[in-house]
């Protein structure tokens, strides 16, 4: 053998040799295909929640001459708030420049600005194990979610225009802030305390929730409201957009784990179990007090057991799922019947009841059922010093979301008004504000 022919030998076997260990001293890829797959496809599912299956949920509950108009503010929340994540709003809510844990500053309560327009964001950006603007794209459906559930609140009455105002307002002011202090990470002021909210207890049904009620009170009540019955137009569209709701849900509660794992498939299994349990429980009620049970009622406790479940459906078990299943639904239906005709409150379509007060009851008791005695997976939990943190958080997002929801409507209402005038409210939002009816035969 030449000498040429042994250093290329040498050559050769020390490439093989070492190659290996070049690879592993690359920047690795913490991408993977399978949690990339299951987001993509929990991302549809939780856009899927809001067009068709909100927009039919609340369309049918309408009266007839305003279906369209409950459409359309599905509809043109879902662009108008994907414009705004866009631009601001994901940046607000998950930058992390500036932040750094235990210390409270400006960055505790909002992100900063270097992400507009996903300025350095690439489809190989990673977040986690899956692409960055996955990432962007699953939060997205939460910001198009959480204003189109308010709409239900002042549903037939609010002017087009000020409902556009409001909503964007208010989803820059009230959910961002509130959104990264939860899910903002370390440094985040929510995060920082330990709070848990595992898909949107504090973050989405809360402040939905108490939106809505302030929203309905400053708009004021239907022409007719408790002199009159005030029926649902078309109950099969409702029982529809709530079985889209539930199965999306699953993308909702699951996709929050941010992976194809057991925290997705338990989240799912205990989603189903809370509202299997909320809307059997809401039936029997119903049952036992006006001696029929009701599709509807079947529905909305279905939807009560859902928006309960979502803050601790990372944390607990079966077990839990079944208790704040029965009590979401109970406290949610006393609060739908007793309550609101007690003050008088005109929350149309029951966002307050149902999702405020759903997801209060979530928010706390997985304090309680995230302890590994009672089925949860949080070791060395402390119930009681938990019970604290989630009630301290779910308190100052209530007062938060209150003051500033107040604020905005009162600033609309000077500058442009906030209701219909009473011919418009007879004749119908449909007609009226966008020259369409939903039914021409």
């Amino acid at each position: 053998m030449t000498y040429f022919s042994r250093n290329l030998t040498k050559l050769i076997a020390l490439f093989f040799l070492f190659t290996p260990t070049l690879a592993l001293a690359q920047e690795p890829n913490t991408m993977d295909t399978g949690d990339t797959a299951w987001i993509l496809v929990s991302t549809a599912l939780v856009l899927f929640m809001t067009i068709p299956g909100l927009a039919f949920f609340y369309a049918g509950l309408v009266r007839d001459r305003n279906v369209l108009s409950v459409l359309m503010h599905c509809f043109v929340i879902t662009g108008l708030m994907s414009i705004i994540w866009l631009i601001v709003g994901y940046t607000v809510a998950f930058s992390t420049t500036g932040m750094q844990a235990g210390n409270i500053g400006l960055h505790s309560f909002i992100g900063s600005f270097d992400k507009i327009f996903l300025k350095g964001v690439t489809a190989s950006t990673p977040w986690g194990s899956i692409p960055e603007p996955l990432f962007f794209a699953f939060q997205m459906t939460f910001f198009i979610i959480t204003p189109a559930l308010m709409i239900g609140a002042f549903a037939e009455r609010m002017k087009f225009s000020s409902m556009l105002w409001f909503v964007a307002l208010w989803s820059l002011l009230v959910y961002l802030p509130i959104c990264h202090m939860v899910w903002g990470g370390e440094g985040a002021f929510f995060a920082d305390m330990g709070v848990f909210d595992f898909a949107g207890g504090i973050v989405v049904h809360i402040t939905a929730g108490v939106g809505a009620l302030v929203a309905c009170i400053m708009v004021g009540p239907r022409r007719g409201f408790l002199k009159s019955q005030i029926l649902p137009h078309n109950l099969p569209m409702t029982v529809c957009g709530a079985g889209m709701l539930w199965v999306g849900w699953f993308g909702f509660n699951g996709g929050s784990a941010l992976g194809a794992n057991g925290d997705a498939a338990m989240a799912i299994v205990v989603t189903h179990i809370s509202a299997s349990v909320a809307a059997l429980t809401w039936m029997f009620i119903e049952w036992m007090k006006i001696g029929k049970p009701s599709m509807l009622g079947l529905a909305t406790g279905s939807i009560a057991g859902l928006a309960a479940i979502t803050p601790a459906s990372g944390y607990i078990g079966p077990f839990g799922a079944l208790v704040i299943g029965f009590i979401s639904s109970s406290v949610c239906w006393w609060m739908c019947t007793y309550v609101k005709n007690r003050l008088q409150y005109d929350d149309s379509l029951d966002v307050f009841g149902v999702h405020g007060v759903g997801g209060f009851i979530g928010t706390v008791l997985v304090a309680v059922f995230a302890a590994p005695a009672l089925g949860g997976n949080q070791v060395d939990l402390n119930i009681f010093k938990q019970l604290g943190v989630q009630s301290l958080a779910a308190i100052i997002t209530i007062f938060y979301t209150l003051i500033v929801s107040l604020i905005i409507l009162k600033i609309i209402k000077s500058a442009i008004g906030l209701r219909v005038e009473d011919q418009e409210e007879l004749i119908g939002l449909d007609l009226e504000s966008h020259g369409e009816s939903g039914y021409n035969s």
